[in-house]
């Protein structure tokens, strides 16, 4: 008895589809690193410009944190490594 192939109209699993959401990779304030090596380390680190990366500074100072960078989480994890390296203090979130 050989089986025949059957068409089917849907898939019958359950697949999410959804696209893969971006992390985010967020610097906090703390009472150590001095803004001038905080503004050092986002240029070295993703390339920003000076006023880019005092403007990323000032949020961490004033409003006590700042999204520095986001995209898939493996890359996620490796900027918080690395900011951690530098000895800034960074965590990751998934958008929702």
């Amino acid at each position: 008895m050989t089986s025949q192939p059957v068409e089917v109209e849907k898939p019958t699993g359950e697949t999410d589809v959804r696209p893969d959401r971006p992390w985010l990779v967020i610097v906090w304030n703390d009472p150590i690193n001095l803004m001038s090596y905080v503004t050092y380390v986002f240029q070295k680190l993703f390339g920003y410009s000076k006023e880019k990366a005092s403007r990323l500074m000032l949020d961490v100072h004033h409003k006590g944190r700042a999204v520095v960078s986001s995209g898939p989480r493996e890359r996620a994890e490796l900027d918080v490594f690395r900011l951690h390296e530098h000895g800034l203090w960074a965590t990751m979130e998934q958008t929702s």
